[in-house]
């Protein structure tokens, strides 16, 4: 039902049930906001949108009244504009304003609400609320001398991952956002997905550095500086250079890196249609027993998400041998790294530094596991984020946009279509069908264009069913069968699908989790704003990149063929259990190991 509305003198019609906000945004009248966040965060905390309406008392937080019928709306009266300018010199008072040397220079959304009403003086001083500086997490820096209480992060945390470590803690003045009992995040059962970093309007909430580190290791001519990039880097890394969402900058991004100095640059794609091979072999292991009526732990899921993974640590520990033991790919190319191509080139593993760019915070926390080590060495040594690559792309002055393109090295550089499509929710599930369909039937999976489309898009929870018919000898196990998975994408909806297993009613054979909304393409890492607008772009992008490759199927790629005929010799044999797989730990509340 439509109803009738005047904004500004304009007589407009909007969809009833509606707020005065969206009502304004649709019919392109902007009102400034702060706190709100399209269908994730509305709770007028910030009282920025304030309007005045013919008949109220005070003015209205627009982002929280219904527009009415005959409603007569001012957002941009004498009164409104003073009482927003009044509303930011009071963030303002209790802020650090130690803008220029902030990592969110000329990112903040403070910043650019200030210039768009046009702030130019702050006139109240005083007392400032406590600082509290937590950096024990490899992950997430918290600074809450920068928070400006606008409880993003606490809706990010509680509703949409489900997780709940970041609630208001005190009252009044003394209010911070963090963990009970003022514990570090290090400390309790946070996931580090990185979600509260992305959604922070300031820099109270960002991920560890890891850029001097790495700079570092560029500059000690002992090192052999190798690098790694995610699939959904090469989706986001051009919005922090100025391109639109869903850009794809693959060659531009490996001839900076080279630029910069890195000696080897390699794709993280090598070894996702490596964890195909690995992981689909895993889960034909364990149907084939289910089936035959030997052990085996149905569903099994996915593991390549360490936001994912250490949540199931805390929240299911019991339910951890549903989880594939392949690690997660960038620790795989690490592991070879070290031992395969060190070999190869002849260099001691120490004397390699091996760097991951990933649209994840989780991995920074992942590399320090002591799971995720072989002959003493961490896999991988440090991990970037799509946003700190950026950064250091422009303190090393190259002009991003001008570059060539490039090519990765091989032999660990080159990968399938099914590789990239690992950086969007269901695509590890769909790579995995490509391959685990055609292993058992000897024919191409049946879908269009080979993608599986109940588990395409950006839903918590989809689902497929695949039915077997005329498998090849070796798999009449299956004949008939119906293989039956799932996928979802953020904490929430992997809590309803350990639900049915803890409970023991899942219907799955496999199931895809990753920890972020919408998969690596919304990753805690990934470029400021992510919001479904955004996420459909790049998950547009990385479609296209699959589909404009000749090999599509992870058992196509040449060079997976020979590392497994000069060095792994078989799928889950002695050498990938050593340097492919891993094991989990049970987790308390408190972050600590359990027996």
């Amino acid at each position: 039902m439509m109803i009738q509305l005047t904004i500004n003198n304009k007589k407009i019609a909007v969809q009833e049930g509606i707020t005065i906000f969206e009502a304004a945004r649709n019919n392109n009248i902007l009102i400034p906001h702060f706190c709100y966040l399209e269908n994730v965060h509305q709770i007028g905390s910030c009282r920025i949108c304030v309007v005045e309406v013919e008949g109220a008392k005070t003015l209205q937080a627009s982002c929280m009244v219904e527009a009415r019928e005959g409603m007569v709306i001012y957002t941009n009266t004498e009164k409104v504009r003073k009482a927003r300018k009044l509303l930011y010199e009071l963030i303002l008072s209790d802020h650090r304003k130690d803008c220029l040397s902030c990592t969110r220079n000329q990112n903040c959304e403070l910043q650019k609400l200030g210039e768009l009403i046009q702030i130019n003086d702050c006139r109240f001083e005083g007392a400032k609320s406590k600082c509290v500086l937590d950096e024990d997490s490899p992950s997430i820096a918290r600074d809450m001398s920068k928070c400006i209480l606008c409880r993003r992060c606490i809706t990010i945390c509680n509703q949409v991952q489900g997780v709940g470590v970041l609630n208001a803690q005190h009252r009044g003045f003394k209010t911070v956002i963090g963990p009970a009992c003022d514990l570090p995040l290090n400390s309790v059962n946070c996931s580090f997905c990185g979600q509260c970093t992305t959604v922070c309007p300031v820099g109270a909430l960002q991920e560890k550095d890891s850029t001097q580190s790495v700079w570092r290791a560029l500059f000690d001519k002992s090192k052999r500086v190798i690098i790694q990039t995610a699939p959904a880097i090469r989706a986001a890394l051009g919005e922090e250079f100025g391109y639109p969402a869903g850009t794809l900058v693959t060659g531009k991004m490996v001839t900076a890196l080279r630029d910069m100095g890195f000696n080897d640059v390699f794709d993280t794609n090598f070894t996702a249609d490596l964890t195909i091979i690995e992981e689909g072999n895993e889960l034909l292991g364990r149907i084939k027993n289910a089936f035959s009526g030997g052990p085996a732990t149905l569903p099994m899921i996915t593991s390549c998400s360490p936001g994912w993974i250490k949540y199931v640590e805390h929240a299911f520990p019991d339910q951890l041998s549903h989880l594939s033991t392949c690690k997660s790919p960038h620790t795989m190319l690490g592991a070879l790294v070290k031992s395969y191509y060190a070999e190869k080139i002849g260099t001691h593993p120490k004397d390699i530094f091996v760097v991951s760019v990933m649209p994840c915070t989780a991995k920074k926390f992942e590399i320090c596991r002591p799971e995720l080590r072989n002959n003493d060495l961490p896999n991988v040594d440090a991990v970037l984020t799509t946003r700190e690559l950026a950064k250091m792309i422009k303190d090393a002055g190259i002009d991003f946009q001008a570059l060539e393109d490039g090519q990765f090295d091989t032999p660990l550089g080159l990968s399938t279509g099914a590789a990239d499509i690992f950086g969007v929710t269901g695509g590890v599930m769909e790579a995995a069908l490509r391959t685990v369909y055609e292993i058992i039937t000897g024919r191409e999976l049946p879908f269009d264009k080979l993608h599986v489309n109940p588990i395409v898009g950006l839903s918590q929870i989809k689902t497929a069913a695949v039915k077997i018919e005329d498998p090849l000898p070796g798999y009449q196990f299956l004949s008939k069968v119906t293989i039956k998975v799932a996928v979802t994408s953020g904490l929430a909806g992997a809590k309803k699908l350990m639900e049915q297993i803890a409970k023991g009613e899942s219907a799955y054979h496999f199931i895809e989790v990753m920890g972020c909304p919408g998969g690596c393409i919304s990753g805690g890492g990934q470029p400021r704003p992510t919001n479904n607008a955004v996420r459909e772009k790049r998950l547009a992008a990385i479609y296209q990149e699959d589909e404009a490759k000749a090999l599509r199927k992870s058992h196509q790629n040449p060079f997976i063929a020979g590392l497994y005929e000069d060095f792994l010799h078989e799928p889950l044999g002695h050498i990938s259990h050593d340097l492919l797989h891993t094991h989990y730990t049970k987790r308390g509340v408190f972050n600590e190991k359990m027996k």
